[in-house]
């Protein structure tokens, strides 16, 4: 093979860290591909724009056409991001034969089975590694390393921003408002941090996750979704009373054939392996029924991680080039989608009360446990500074989602209880 030229869609963040590691990493990318690889061309939004990384013999250009038509670009990096328009280019660079890699997670949930459906036509690799988790090997890690096993259920905190936040909030014993305010200040956050801290970021990391790992065509719309933004210091402060630490979780899990994905807050007892991961780190803990528990933890965004992951999927399709299967590896998902129903979906939860400090209510509250088959496994009660009134804070044994939520229908009615507080997913410690 003579030259590989890339065509490189955006110079952000990763863009700049793409084009430093293929520029420092020359020669281990060489020893493993057998020859030179070298940036050609940069689709940016201003050409004139100063620049911290070194373009001067790359060609920049506002149109996607340069990339698209010119016959020298064996590959299209993808790091721009967006969604509708990104993924009309990247069906035409597949079309055009043109290898594709991305680190774009909202584009491959919301239409990665058709971009991987493109790929195989055209004989084509599409990777997409850097979609999940930054730096962290998680994708490969299912499609490689636990290819021959079944992957029962993979668990994760997959949102650098929202683990920032809870970690600060727990270890200083400060507000939602407050930490938000200091990770924008430190770019951990966006100045409208939405998609991060209401769980939508995390949904598409999931859908993706869920997608490989079960073999399924998973689509967002099947994740249940809850953020972080109405978690308080309260809230935190009783789960450590109890042994547990708060984090923004995704879980996906299959029993027998059907399955359930959802990104929600979490308590995890403190001896789990996910409850010490903290700021802006990411870990994804992977449960296979042959090779058992698995963790993979590392840097969840940032320029350089993130950028290895994509220069790693490079080497991978160039190896695939000199090799001639570009476009074999794809493997179309393997069981039809079939989803859990509330009654089927079981876990453990943490409630939170405000009630009549009187002899006789928590008989009451316990009865309407009691009706569900529900138990506790822990229980506090406090006396709260307005008079008359008491918090209870219960943690229950497993109990499925459907007799939970006909439990909170009927506290909520009861009239000796003045205030559902909270309600949160606990993960970990006994049955």
């Amino acid at each position: 093979m003579n030259t590989i030229s890339i065509g490189l869609l955006g110079l952000g963040t990763v863009g700049s860290g793409v084009v430093k590691i293929i520029e420092n990493h020359q020669d281990k990318i060489m020893h493993q591909v057998g020859c030179p690889v070298k940036v050609k061309t940069i689709l940016v939004k201003n050409v004139h724009k100063e620049r911290d990384v070194n373009v001067s013999d790359i060609q920049l250009t506002t149109n996607p056409e340069d990339i698209l038509n010119d016959a020298d670009i064996d590959v299209v990096i993808e790091v721009m991001g967006g969604i509708e328009e990104t993924k009309d280019i990247l069906i035409k660079a597949l079309q055009n034969k043109k290898q594709v890699v991305t680190a774009n997670k909202d584009l491959m949930a919301v239409y990665g089975a058709k971009l991987l459906q493109t790929a195989a036509q055209n004989n084509c690799d599409l990777f997409y590694e850097a979609s999940v988790a930054g730096g962290i090997p998680i994708l490969r890690g299912l499609v490689d390393g636990l290819a021959s096993d079944r992957i029962i259920k993979l668990m994760g905190i997959v949102n650098g921003t929202t683990n920032f936040i809870l970690t600060k909030m727990s270890q200083q014993g400060r507000s939602y408002e407050d930490v938000l305010l200091e990770a924008q200040e430190l770019g951990f956050a966006e100045s409208d941090p939405t998609s991060d801290v209401e769980g939508l970021d995390a949904a598409r990391k999931m859908t993706i996750l869920a997608t490989l790992g079960f073999s399924m065509n998973i689509s967002l719309d099947d994740v249940k979704v809850q953020g972080i933004s109405n978690v308080t210091d309260e809230d935190i402060q009783y789960g450590k009373q109890l042994g547990y630490t708060m984090k923004l979780i995704g879980i996906a899990q299959r029993q027998d054939e059907k399955v359930e994905v959802s990104v929600q807050p979490t308590f995890l007892v403190d001896t789990h392996p996910l409850a010490s991961v903290h700021n802006e780190y990411n870990a994804v803990y992977v449960y296979g029924e042959a090779v058992g528990e698995t963790m993979f933890y590392g840097p969840g965004a940032g320029s350089l991680p993130t950028a290895t992951a994509v220069v790693s999927d490079l080497v991978n399709v160039l190896k695939n080039m000199r090799l001639g299967v570009n476009g074999k590896g794809t493997v179309t998902p393997q069981f039809k989608k079939k989803l859990k129903e509330p009654d089927q979906m079981f876990s453990k939860y943490f409630l939170r009360l405000q009630v009549v400090d009187e002899v006789g209510v928590f008989a009451e509250i316990t009865s309407i446990f009691s009706q569900h088959g529900v138990s506790f496994e822990k229980i506090l009660q406090l006396p709260v500074k307005e008079k008359g009134l008491a918090e209870i804070v219960v943690v229950t044994h497993h109990a499925s989602l459907l007799n939970y939520e006909n439990i909170l229908l009927k506290l909520r009615d009861l009239g000796s209880v003045k205030e559902v507080k909270s309600s949160y997913r606990v993960e970990g410690g006994t049955k």
